[in-house]
């Protein structure tokens, strides 16, 4: 039962982990750009709050998709 629980929990969070992954900017472009601010030149293209954001989520999703890994196969054993 608690396997069963921990499985839809991984796959939440690789899920959301797949679509924060996908938000990323790549050579140009990405969240910022959709919602305008790729227009911006200088020092402020590519450091908006946003991104800045998306990167700290990210991270965090991350970190949380390796616990469930880890938590997953020590269950397993």
């Amino acid at each position: 039962m608690l396997n069963a629980v921990i499985m839809v929990f991984h796959v939440l969070v690789s899920l959301l982990l797949i679509v924060f992954i996908l938000l990323h900017a790549g050579r140009g472009g990405g969240l910022s750009d959709m919602f305008g601010g790729g227009q911006m030149g200088g020092a402020m293209a590519g450091s908006t709050v946003v991104e800045r954001n998306l990167d700290r989520l990210t991270v965090a999703v991350a970190v949380i998709f390796s616990f469930s890994t880890i938590l997953l196969g020590l269950r397993v054993s």
